[in-house]
């Protein structure tokens, strides 16, 4: 082994004193440490679901990762999920142990992006998701104003919800459902939240995909549903400095600055707390109207891929 090269718990930890990635202000044993450090509370989120990871090599560009390398040890328990896009089996990790993390952290894995629901259930998410990304430049504070309006939105429907930073510049409203609720009712009631969160400020908030047509707002994402994945909780993310996606608290959502939540930093800001699951609600029946609500609203990514071919059309034809 090199100076860099250690073991824990039986996996081998190699070229731990390389710089992650540019401007990361890290090396990986800094990652290493870091997921070692948080994995009591990062693991709750990973457990059990079918994760995608964003890993960096050196001189590489990030990609992310769902089909486990062939190389995999054989104790990574993994999962497969049909992907109609490619028609082909995919093997999942599900990273439910130290041991597991620790492995993908040595394979210079950043983030961590797990499904919606359980393995073998994705039809039963356990949670909705409220991305909420904010236009180019220091637009965090507008995220939290738009985190308000769709706390707002939960609230007037009797839901509650959790609030962390997106690790980039944006934003994650999570609201737990009950395990009885399917994905079309998530999805419906997701639309129809970022919806009511739009009519309370319409000149801050909107809920267009195409980037062009949102004029400079925040834009609530509504399309985190079926198999669509999420960063979790305390997942590092692969931006300047290695931020942390991190809970806030509606108390400090606020005050919070994203940059103060970083792999060197959230450990001693922890120290024996999970304010993730102190903050999460105890899963919610959905309310009907709300779900009713949200059917009758076209889903966002489909509404765009129609209107980007009309526009297309009317070039060629003004052309």
């Amino acid at each position: 082994m090199g100076a860099a090269d250690e073991t824990r718990d039986g996996v081998s930890l190699t070229n731990l004193d390389q710089p992650l990635f540019d401007g990361a202000g890290a090396t990986k044993r800094d990652l290493v440490d870091y997921l070692d450090a948080v994995h009591q509370r990062i693991l709750p989120g990973l457990r059990d679901r079918p994760l995608s990871v964003v890993r960096v090599r050196p001189g590489q560009d990030p990609f992310m990762q769902k089909n486990l390398p062939k190389y995999t040890p054989d104790w990574v328990r993994r999962t497969s999920v049909w992907a109609e896009a490619s028609h082909r089996s995919i093997s999942y990790a599900l990273c439910d142990d130290r041991r597991t993390l620790l492995w993908f952290a040595n394979q210079r894995a950043v983030e961590y992006h797990p499904t919606l629901g359980h393995a073998g259930d994705p039809e039963h998410p356990t949670h909705l998701v409220l991305d909420l990304d904010p236009p180019a430049g220091d637009s965090y504070g507008m995220a939290v104003r738009t985190a308000l309006l769709v706390r707002q939105a939960l609230t007037d429907a009797g839901l509650a919800g959790a609030v962390k930073t997106s690790g980039a510049k944006g934003l994650h409203v999570i609201v737990p459902v009950e395990p009885a609720t399917t994905a079309e009712e998530a999805a419906a009631a997701t639309r129809a939240l970022a919806a009511r969160a739009e009519r309370l400020d319409p000149a801050l908030a909107t809920t267009a995909f195409i980037v062009e047509d949102r004029g400079g707002r925040v834009f609530v994402d509504s399309t985190r549903s079926y198999g669509a994945t999420v960063a979790a909780a305390y997942s590092p993310r692969i931006r300047p400095g290695t931020p942390v996606s991190y809970p806030v608290g509606w108390a400090d959502v606020e005050t919070a600055t994203p940059a103060d939540f970083t792999v060197k930093t959230v450990p001693a800001l922890l120290g024996d707390r999970d304010p993730w699951a102190e903050a999460l609600p105890a899963p919610q029946r959905l309310p009907e109207e709300l779900v009713a609500e949200g059917r009758s609203i076209p889903v966002a990514r489909v509404q765009a891929m129609h209107e980007g071919k009309r526009r297309a059309k009317a070039r060629r034809e003004a052309g």
